[in-house]
């Protein structure tokens, strides 16, 4: 059983568990076929599969892997794994992928990301594709089946991550690490635990039922535990990832939250550094801040939609070396272009263990706007709440539809669109002045949900 609805803008993401399911095991196996049929693999190809630590994944991944095998193509099983793991799998072994994961959904949901040979993303028209692939009737089988074999790919990964960024001789650190019960659970004894850093762990074993808080780190109470524990522990910083480990929020030693656009514009300079003149790619909603600072340090700026495809597509077609969304996504091109919330964390060690400052004064530089944050709406005509937005704030900034609608001004901007993965209204909002930003938030806030 399948349903149209699980297939997003990026990826699959729907309900597997409780009385009404938006997919099972049947469903898992018509995906793995109409993927192989989709990317054209033929008997003797082999893709790697990863997964994450939701009760549903043994069973899920199992029936996809089924899907595959059944058209004649190998699966490289690498077991439980961040995505980010899933990225250096393809990349390092030059093999499409499949991770099983939903993400930061709750516990009830399942989903698939896909990518290509050297995680590069499969096209929107593809996963379209699979969809109607998936919802017909399965082709038959291949006459010689696939078979299944396993690695553990852990170990190279965190070799891989440590040889981008340089530890050797910082200040020593003291770390508090909130996996949120999410896979940063499993890699990150791997990565940080071989470091000369003091290491408060919270929540750290995987566990897909989420008995502490909810594995979105864009929701502020889900970051209060760590907030608690910089404060508690007398800490530099924290690091909270969402339940894949493929984000990275920080908090600096004060227990306040660091912008994802302020730690952008962070490992932007600390790439630009490496590589002058280099393209930084971000999205609609980032920060102006931070193509103001690549630009004044030689840099190339582009703007691409929100989500992962996207920004992974332009990373490639520019040879970017970073990229950044306010959603805490960072990407590298040694990295083969993926997001990684492990190396970006990396970064910000490397950064913060080279400085006397503390990072409460070490981001400061990099913040020049006062952002509302992201802030969702649940509302029965999304497009009409738009049109409200739209004409309200006509004649007052110069309008665009890239991504949603956004408004700009001299020294702000307003973006309203929906989410890829929720039925949610999704608004940010970004001025030079605090008091500006509160009052454009609190009027589009009211013309959405009136």
């Amino acid at each position: 059983m399948i349903t149209q609805g699980i297939f997003k803008a990026n990826d699959i993401r729907g309900v597997t568990e409780g009385p009404e399911p938006e997919w099972d095991e049947a469903g898992a196996t018509a995906v793995g076929a109409a993927l192989v049929d989709v990317l054209g693999l033929t008997v003797g190809d082999r893709l790697v599969l990863g997964r994450d630590m939701r009760v549903s994944g043994p069973r899920m991944s199992a029936a996809f892997t089924d899907g595959v095998l059944s058209r004649g193509v190998d699966v490289l099983d690498i077991g439980l794994a961040s995505t980010d793991e899933l990225w250096f799998a393809s990349g390092r072994l030059d093999l499409p992928g499949a991770m099983f994961t939903a993400s930061h959904n709750p516990a009830a949901y399942n989903g698939v990301k896909f990518c290509l040979p050297e995680a590069r993303p499969i096209a929107p028209e593809q996963l379209v594709e699979i969809a109607e692939r998936a919802s017909g009737t399965l082709p038959e089988p291949a006459a010689v089946r696939g078979t299944r074999s396993e690695q553990d790919l852990l170990p190279a990964y965190a070799d891989h991550l440590l040889s981008l960024v340089d530890l050797q001789g910082i200040r020593r650190l003291t770390v508090v690490a909130d996996a949120g019960n999410g896979m940063a659970g499993h890699t990150l004894p791997a990565v940080l635990g071989t470091q000369d850093l003091d290491l408060v762990g919270l929540y750290t074993d995987p566990d897909g039922t989420f008995p502490n808080h909810q594995p979105n780190p864009l929701e502020p109470e889900n970051l209060l535990d760590a907030q608690a524990a910089v404060v508690e522990h007398g800490a530099d910083l924290a690091l909270v990832f969402d339940g894949d480990a493929d984000r990275c929020f920080v908090i600096d030693e004060r227990g306040e939250v660091v912008p994802p656009s302020t730690v952008t514009a962070m490992i932007a300079r600390s790439e630009l550094a490496r590589e002058p003149g280099g393209t930084v790619v971000v999205n609609k909603i980032t920060s102006w801040s931070v193509p103001e600072i690549v630009r004044e340090l030689g840099g190339e700026v582009v703007i691409t939609r929100v989500g992962h495809t996207f920004v992974k597509a332009a990373m490639a077609e520019h040879d970017a070396v970073f990229g950044g969304e306010h959603s805490a996504h960072y990407y590298f091109r040694d990295f083969w272009g993926a997001d990684t919330g492990m190396l970006a964390a990396l970064h910000v060690l490397a950064l913060l263990g080279r400085s006397e400052l503390p990072l409460s004064e070490l981001s400061r530089d990099y913040a020049r706007y006062v952002p509302s944050g992201e802030l969702n709406s649940t509302v029965p005509d999304a497009a009409a709440a738009i049109e409200r937005v739209e004409q309200a704030l006509a004649g007052r900034g110069a309008a665009d539809h890239v991504d949603g609608l956004t408004v700009a001004g001299d020294d702000w901007w307003v973006n309203v669109r929906p989410s890829n993965t929720e039925p949610l209204l999704r608004v940010n909002v970004e001025a030079r002045t605090g008091e500006m930003m509160e009052s454009l938030r609190d009027e589009v806030l009211g013309l959405i949900r009136r």
